[in-house]
């Protein structure tokens, strides 16, 4: 029986770059305009709802940026 080639390239994630996609997408649910859980139960300015959710996004997509390192 032959062996199957693996020819995907090898990546290690960075766990500071995981963490920071991880809070973005918490703060995305949390404070999320209309939608968010902290809006269900507080009333919160729009303002503050849409800026956290602004940097939400901005800290989801900073750390998918460099989240895979190849290995070499």
């Amino acid at each position: 029986m032959a062996k199957a080639k693996n020819n995907k390239p090898r990546v290690k994630i960075k766990f500071l770059n995981l963490l920071i996609v991880l809070l973005g997408a918490d703060i995305i649910l949390l404070f999320a305009p209309g939608y968010g859980m902290l809006n269900a139960v507080l009333n919160l300015d729009p303002v503050l709802s849409w800026a956290a959710l602004v940097a939400g996004i901005l800290l989801v997509v900073w750390g998918f940026r460099g989240l895979y390192r190849k290995v070499s």
